[in-house]
């Protein structure tokens, strides 16, 4: 029955007038409407039996059925407009009705029901559920409505209105968001691309597919339909010019032609009007669906890779220029497809135009016309040219700068410590001046063709009016005003043009770079056989002749490593720094690339990397890692890994939130949870590196005793270690020198071989041999040195154990209630306020600019409405009256239209400059401003506040402030001065009532939920290898897939809102006009000028577009001014202390002697929260050692930071050399400190930028204390010396090194006071031993505050900080200490000897 319905013949009424049979004819036109209204009956019953899978040959023809009745209803309309004498008939008025049949059978041709239907039949229910309801989805939302919608909601968009129901009520939140329909959805586009990506590799028989042809796979579908939009919404566009000269021709020749033929010609105009409405907001919706779509499969698609990068290939690409090819360059393409659909229209535009000039001015004027639109375009080329030049430029400043925040902002507590905050924002400026320049460079142009876009039409009507006096073709107001409308919409093509060779060009960049990143080597995939466990082979791991490299083209770094290991044994892994023992694990894990021999694990895997890994979350989450939560095991493991300690600290307990990379937890609590996290997994393999380094002796001692040897007995464990008292308890050592394997053995063998391995020994011995002659020579007294004898006396006597109160152990309070660190991002509600208005408005020279911009653009509408008013109205109205209508010559005529085009012009050029200069001078103070304020918040922003979030600001919103916002804003009130009108008014009413609410939330919803985005970007390259490891990669890939959808939802909706704005504006302008028209038509001849009116009419065929322009720049402006909002939130943030005060400078060589005095202190990182350290009072001698343990979360680390005012005192005071370092400079007091961090820094640069980032000292300064931290002889050997390359985060060098590093900048900076807090953790006994030497000589005559783990390194020291629960527990000599047996300290001593004795034992 479709088929049958669906083949009528339309027949035209010109067609009936020459049938024989005037009865036949309307058979077949009765016929006609009673078989399509039967197919839209049969249609209602399959849509309501949800079966929308009509054949594409029935499509076709449908397809085919509405262009014939199109052309039909349009030769009807132009016979009954070109003989005005006939009236409308019966077949006429079928005719029309058959029309709007056959629109509703085309609309279901393309679309279906819903036009998304075809995904749910291929694609799983299973992906109907949220992916990740634990990553803030909520567990019940909205499905899709647009999922849901009909055709006539569609064409619409009222399927969004339950939407602004919400809105308009409360602001909305995320959940009230629906989902995005299926189609739209990041797990289905993801895995569609991957399809498209394999295709395509199976085609080209290449492990390298083109990304474009995939590309063009996934969009081609939805591409054809929008372009099919964009070539009918462009072919509408020029129907109005077209009909304009008739339209004058009828007004002047009323009493010659009915009313009847003006309706029509009205009628003409509003059909033209709509059907250019609905299609050019099908195309522009479809375009920024098709963007969302390909944002989200790049976007994953990069995430997946960057959880498989190799090593090298992660080394070539810095994380900060990674996150910029999914950002910037995922932009880039998804603007192409906004732009590609230009290129259908761009043919079919000039055509038209052509077409119409050669209709109504005849060859001269359409050739002229064409030449001058050539000769524009053809200006652009080189400008395009530049303006990519540029943008590239910019790019590359762009990623310059963002790589250096990112590093700043990482890194910004060793900035602050070292007081080097002055030269990072020095360096910063430096980059954004770059960038700066280039954006001037680039805006600048972008005035010369903002002021060629405008001049354009008066340039090309001036040539093509000449050409036609010059060959005498008569002007008349109505040809004239046709043509000028035809111009006036010459100047989008001629605008796009550059635009879109400017967008290719870029696009072409970016898809270069996402391919070239998407075809970087990965992690061997066989670099490692992986063997199911159990069956008879007794084996876990298996190494025969392995040779490995972390870059294959240079050195090995490991080579013939033979190794088995059986099923549940022990093996410790030691040697000396940078001998290959991390290596040798990721031989295992097949991080390293293998270069020949064989690797065969049997079973799971756990890792526990020497850098600890954290994820942002609660401390909960970080060990359950994925997987369910059993409450008994769960408590086994965080007994095993000593954390119920730590849990009774915490305020929320496990549920305390860990800012980001763990930065509110100290050193040893991140170490212990992630060895929980590895211990829960209940893997069969565990491989830990240097999992005692951060931890104290004690906890040392448990985890060692109820971890490895207890809850993970029967595990097989290698782990490498620096501590040579856990040696004798391996069942296997293997010694690692020079990435090679030395010695296997046990430790008694390895003793006896007497190849190395004693030499490691032989440190800790004498370290033994030290602690063991302080406890033997506690008969001996020694004077105690304590200060403020009035308010503590003798603390070692009277300090009595504390009660435990909740607190934060570390630096950075969390929310008691919620234990929530990082709060949620500040998302300000309702309207944008004035004031932000008014601080951007007022930012540069308090405004004095803006009323210039106002009067330069005032001018040039004024200008150009005179220019073509003077046209209308001196030109002759009909071809039958010559002379024009002021008794001027045509000549004079076009000279007066010339001047008044060309001071336009002039005035869009100079309103384009001052925009320029005002936006990117505002962009660049506010800019600053930010940098400023977040350089020198306090660590406790940093702490709470993810790098992400700052950085969005920095890149995302900047860019709008350098690029947008001008232009956003002066766009608006250009846009208001085009139009001020009572439509403008009575619409927006509607649109501030209901519209705004709802699309502005929509909007910082959709900028708030790209820092996630990024941050879990951030973090999983960072854990990349643990991922692997763990082999929880998919796991990642659905979270990432769950937070672009989170970002996809308010940005799909937000689009969806403009368009749902725009069409109703839209319609609502058509219908006006064509009231305007039917009144035109219906006034009597002689009270209305035909040519005004056909002026009125020009300007008014354009009322949509001008009427959608005011509401849609105000609404993008205030869109765009989220941007302004989230920047100024970032200018105002409260600040650390000055860092120089100028009246209290202290004297050049202070600290001279180095005395620290605490004094009642008190400390406290929020109001909130309970204090840290409570009634410090002592004194630490000048030039003396002292050392300061405790157990973790004692407060040791807390009172380091308050030596340099990282945190201020709540109440009390520190005095240094007799001068209240609170009454200093931050500056002053933190140049003349020298710290050693327990977490190694490095920059990305030099070795010698490393050191020396100031640049205050000489290269023999510097090979000195190279030398002297044991790295002089590791960088003689490269080949830049002092130049050698430090990549991001210095990973090119093992930890160790870096660490030695770090000791090398103290060497260098020689201060009076030295703060040691666990600076030699990374190395081996040897390397300690060593550089303990140095620093006892280097150090003598100065202070030095050690916090260690190691007891050997303070058993030595003058005098011993014992910190318990933030007060002072005991304070004294070392051997005082040890004449209490039940002293804090001697628990220490004793715990230390108990672990030693086995191996001493082996050693005597």
């Amino acid at each position: 029955m479709l088929l049958s319905f669906s083949g009528h013949n339309i027949i035209s009424p010109a067609l009936a007038g020459s049938c024989s049979s005037r009865i036949g004819t309307l058979a077949s036109e009765i016929a006609q409407v009673l078989s399509l209204a039967a197919s839209l009956f049969a249609i209602r019953n399959v849509i309501k039996a949800e079966s929308t899978m009509f054949p594409w040959m029935l499509r076709a023809w449908w397809i085919c059925g509405f262009l014939l009745s199109a052309s039909s209803a349009s030769l009807s309309t132009y016979l009954r407009t070109t003989h005005p004498g006939k009236k409308l008939e019966l077949p006429d008025y079928v005719n029309f009705l058959s029309l709007s049949l056959s629109s509703f059978l085309f609309g279901i041709s393309i679309h279906g029901k819903t036009g998304i239907a075809t995904a749910t039949a291929t694609f799983s229910s299973d992906m109907k559920e949220p992916l990740l309801p634990a990553e803030g989805q909520s567990k019940q939302r909205t499905r899709s409505p647009y999922g849901d919608a009909t055709l006539l909601q569609l064409v619409t968009f009222s399927w969004l209105n339950p939407l602004f129901s919400v809105g308009i009520k409360k602001p909305l939140e995320q959940d009230d968001i629906p989902d995005v329909g299926i189609n739209e959805s990041a797990a289905f586009l993801s895995s569609a691309f991957a399809e498209c990506l394999d295709r395509e590799t199976e085609r080209q028989h290449s492990s390298s597919p083109s990304i474009y042809r995939a590309i063009f796979l996934l969009v081609r579908r939805k591409a054809a339909i929008n372009a099919f939009f964009a070539m009918a919404s462009a072919t509408a566009s020029y129907v109005g010019p077209y009909l304009i000269n008739d339209f004058v021709d009828f007004l002047s020749r009323k009493k010659e032609r009915s009313l009847t033929s003006g309706y029509l010609i009205a009628l003409g105009f509003l059909c033209a009007k709509i059907v250019e409405t609905v299609t050019q907001r099908q195309w522009i919706f479809g375009a920024r669906q098709l963007g969302l779509r390909l944002r989200a499969a790049l976007t994953t698609r990069i995430y997946a890779k960057g959880l498989v990068l190799s090593a090298r290939s992660r080394q070539g690409h810095t994380s900060g220029e990674i996150i910029n090819y999914m950002s910037v360059d995922v932009n880039r393409i998804t603007d192409f497809i906004w732009y590609v659909n230009t290129v259908w229209m761009l043919p079919i535009q000039i055509s038209l135009a052509i077409y119409i000039l050669r209709t109504n001015l005849g060859a001269p004027g359409s050739l002229a016309a064409l030449a001058a639109t050539l000769l524009v375009m053809s200006c652009n080329v080189p400008l395009t040219r530049m303006q990519k030049s540029y943008q590239t430029k910019i790019m590359e400043a762009k990623d310059g700068r963002m790589k250096a925040t990112s590093e700043v902002l990482r890194n910004m507590k060793t900035i602050k410590l070292q007081s080097w905050d002055s030269q990072f924002l020095g360096k910063l400026k430096c980059l954004r001046e770059v960038e700066r320049s280039w954006l001037w460079k680039s805006l600048r142009l972008t005035a010369i063709t903002a002021f060629i876009f405008w001049g354009s039409p008066a340039f090309i009507s001036t040539i093509t009016f000449g050409a036609c006096l010059m060959m005498g073709v008569p002007l008349t107001a109505g040809r004239v005003l046709s043509a000028l409308a035809t111009f006036r919409m010459l100047q989008d093509p001629i605008f796009n043009l550059p635009d879109l060779l400017s967008v290719i060009a870029q696009a072409k960049v970016s898809a270069d770079r996402i391919t070239s990143y998407l075809q970087e080597e990965e992690v061997q995939q066989d670099a490692v056989e992986y063997v199911p466990p159990g069956g008879d082979e007794r084996f876990d791991v298996e190494i025969e002749s392995g040779k490995f490299s972390w870059t294959p083209d240079s050195n090995v770094t490991l080579d013939g490593i033979d190794l088995r290991v059986k099923r549940g044994m022990r093996v410790a892994v030691c040697g000396t720094v940078g001998s290959g023992k991390s290596s040798l694990l990721s031989c295992i894990l097949g991080e390293i690339h293998k270069l020949s021999g064989t690797v065969k694990v049997r079973g799971t895997k756990a890792y526990v990397p020497q850098c600890p890994w954290i994820l942002t979350g609660s401390i909960r989450d970080n060990i359950l890692f994925g997987k369910a939560y059993e409450s008994e095991r769960y408590e086994r493991t965080v007994q095993a890994c000593a954390m119920v300690k730590d849990f009774e600290l915490f305020s929320c307990g496990d549920l305390t939130e860990i800012g980001e990379r763990g930065i509110n937890m100290s050193g040893g609590q991140k170490q212990r949870i992630q060895i929980a996290r590895a211990v829960y997994q209940d893997a069969d393999i565990y491989l830990l590196d240097d999992p005692f380094s951060a931890v104290d002796a004690h906890t040392g001692t448990h985890l060692f005793q109820d971890c490895l040897m207890g809850i993970l007995r029967d595990k097989t464990i290698i782990y490498v270690t620096h501590q040579v008292e856990f040696l004798p308890a391996a069942d296997v050592i293997v010694v690692m020198q020079n990435g090679k394997i030395a010695q296997t053995g046990k430790f008694d063998e390895l003793m006896k071989q007497n190849v190395g391995f004693e030499a490691l020994v032989g440190a800790h011995s004498q370290a033994l041999e030290l602690v063991h002659a302080v406890e033997s020579s506690t008969q001996q007294t020694t004077s105690l040195l304590v200060a403020d004898q009035e308010e503590n006396s003798d603390p070692s006597r009277t300090s009595k154990p504390c009660q435990q109160q909740q607190r934060d152990p570390v630096g950075v309070g969390t929310d008691n209630q919620s234990g929530k660190l990082v709060q949620d991002e500040e998302r300000e509600t309702g309207s944008i306020g004035k004031e932000v208005y008014w601080s951007y408005l007022t930012a540069v020279k308090g405004g004095v600019l803006v009323p210039f911009i106002v009067l330069a653009q005032s001018s040039f509408q004024v200008l150009q409405i005179a220019s073509n008013y003077w046209m209308a109205w001196a030109c002759p109205p009909t071809s039958d009256s010559n002379e024009p209508a002021v008794g001027l010559g045509m000549d004079t005529i076009l000279l007066v239209y010339t001047l008044l085009a060309a001071g336009s012009a002039l005035c869009v050029l100079v309103r384009a400059i001052l925009v320029t200069t005002v936006g990117l001078s505002t962009a660049e103070k506010l800019f600053t401003d930010m940098l400023h304020s977040v350089i020198r918040a306090p660590m406790q922003f940093f702490d709470s506040t993810p790098t992400g979030r700052i950085l969005n600001r920095a890149s995302t919103d900047q860019s709008v402030l350098d690029l947008e916002i001008g232009q956003r804003l002066g766009w608006c009130a250009f846009s208001i001065i085009q139009i001020l009108g009572t439509i403008a008014v009575m619409s927006q009413v509607a649109w501030e009532q209901y519209y705004t609410p709802t699309a502005r939330e929509l909007a910082r919803l959709s900028g708030i939920q790209l820092t996630p985005i990024l941050h879990h970007f951030s973090e999983s390259l960072a854990g990349a290898a643990t991922i692997r490891a763990f082999g929880h990669g998919e796991r990642f890939i659905t979270g990432n897939l769950g937070l672009v959808d989170n970002y996809s939802r308010p940005w799909f909706h937000n689009v969806s809102a403009m368009e749902w704005l725009s069409f109703r504006l839209n319609v609502l302008s058509n219908f006006v006009f064509a009231f305007s028209l039917v009144l035109l038509v219906t006034l009597p001849e002689g009270i209305i000028n035909p040519s005004i009116a056909g002026l009125a009419v020009t300007y008014g065929i354009n009322l949509n577009v001008l009427q959608a322009s005011v509401i849609w720049n105000i609404c993008n402006a205030e869109n765009k001014m989220i941007s302004v909002e989230r920047v100024l939130q970032y200018t105002n943030i409260k600040s650390e202390a000055p860092l120089v005060i100028e009246d209290r400078r202290p004297p050049p060589n202070w600290p001279s002697i180095g005395t620290i005095c605490f004094k009642n202190l008190q400390i406290r990182y929020a109001e909130h929260l309970p204090s840290v350290l409570k009634n410090i009072s002592c004194t630490f001698p000048g030039k003396r050692k002292i050392g300061v343990v405790g157990r973790t979360g004692s407060g040791k680390s807390t009172l380091t930071q308050a030596i340099f005012r990282m945190v201020e005192a709540r109440e009390g005071s520190i005095i240094i050399d007799d001068i209240d370092i609170s009454k200093i400079g931050l500056d002053d007091l933190r140049s003349r400190l020298s710290i050693i961090p327990q977490d190694p820094t490095m920059f990305e640069g030099t070795v010698r930028g490393n050191l020396d980032p100031l640049c205050q000292y000489t290269d023999f300064d510097v090979w000195e204390a190279l030398a002297k931290c044991q790295l002089g002889s590791l960088v003689q050997e490269k080949d830049e010396k002092l130049d050698a390359s430090v990549t991001e985060n210095g990973e090119n060098w093992s930890a160790g090194q870096r660490q030695l590093f770090c000791l090398g900048r103290a060497l260098l900076k020689k201060s009076s006071i030295l703060v040691l807090d666990e600076a030699t953790a990374s190395v081996d006994s040897t390397t300690d031993g060593v550089l303990q030497k140095v620093i006892s000589e280097e150090f003598k005559d100065r202070t030095v505050v050690t916090i260690a783990h190691r007891i050997h390194t303070v058993i030595d020291s003058d005098l011993v900080l014992v910190l318990s629960d933030g007060r002072i527990a005991e304070y004294d000599t070392p051997r005082m200490l040890l004449q209490r047996r039940d002293s804090f300290f001697s628990n220490l001593i004793k715990e230390y000897s108990t672990r030693s004795s086995h191996m001493n034992l082996n050693l005597t």
